[in-house]
C-alpha cells in the first residue's frame, strides 16, 4: 500500500511547525535550481551591445553577488528554513540566446537538512536583479519558471530529465 503524501511543516494538530531535524544523519547535501528570464529582443540586443552593463552597473556580476547573499540569508526569508552552514554556492548566468537568460544556482552543505530552498532563493533573487537592472529598457521582461533541477543527499536524490 503506497504511503500517502503528508505536508511536513504541520504538527500533530495541523498547526505550522518547523521540522525537527535533530535525529537526521549529517550528510553531504547539494541542490541545483534554475530561473529563466525572458528579455524582449530589444533588451537582449542592448544588453549584449553594452557588455551586459546598464547605468546601474554590471548586470550579471551584480545578480551573482545578490544570489550568494540571498542563499546565505534564506532562513531569514522562508519561515521554517533552518540556518545552514553554506559550504559552496555557485551561480552561473548564461548569455542570453533569443532573449532567454538562464540562471543556475548550485548550493552545497554537510548538514541534517537539504539546501533546495537556498538554491531556489538564490536563482530567484538573481533573476529579480536582472529584471531590476534592465527594467529601464522594458517592463516586458518575464521571470519564470523557477524550478529545482537536481538534489543530492537526504532521503532521496532527484534529477529533472
Amino acid at each position: 500500500m503506497p504511503r500517502r503524501a503528508r505536508l511536513t511543516h504541520l504538527d500533530a494538530r495541523n498547526r505550522p511547525a518547523m521540522v525537527d531535524i535533530g535525529d537526521k544523519a549529517v550528510t553531504a547535501r547539494e541542490a541545483v535550481a534554475e530561473a529563466r528570464v525572458t528579455l524582449p529582443a530589444e533588451v537582449a540586443r542592448a544588453l549584449a551591445a553594452s557588455g551586459h552593463r546598464t547605468r546601474k552597473g554590471p548586470v550579471f556580476d551584480t545578480a551573482i553577488i545578490a544570489a550568494v547573499q540571498a542563499v546565505k540569508r534564506t532562513h531569514e526569508l522562508i519561515p521554517f528554513c533552518h540556518p545552514l552552514p553554506i559550504e559552496h554556492c555557485d551561480v552561473d548566468i548564461g548569455t542570453p540566446r533569443r532573449g532567454l537568460v538562464i540562471v543556475r544556482c548550485t548550493v552545497r552543505t554537510t548538514h541534517r537538512t537539504g539546501v533546495e530552498m537556498e538554491a531556489l532563493t538564490g536563482a530567484t533573487v538573481a533573476a529579480l536583479v536582472v529584471y531590476d537592472m534592465c527594467k529601464g529598457l522594458s517592463h516586458d521582461i518575464r521571470i519564470g519558471p523557477v524550478r529545482l533541477v537536481a538534489k543530492r543527499g537526504g532521503k532521496r536524490d532527484f534529477k529533472r530529465r
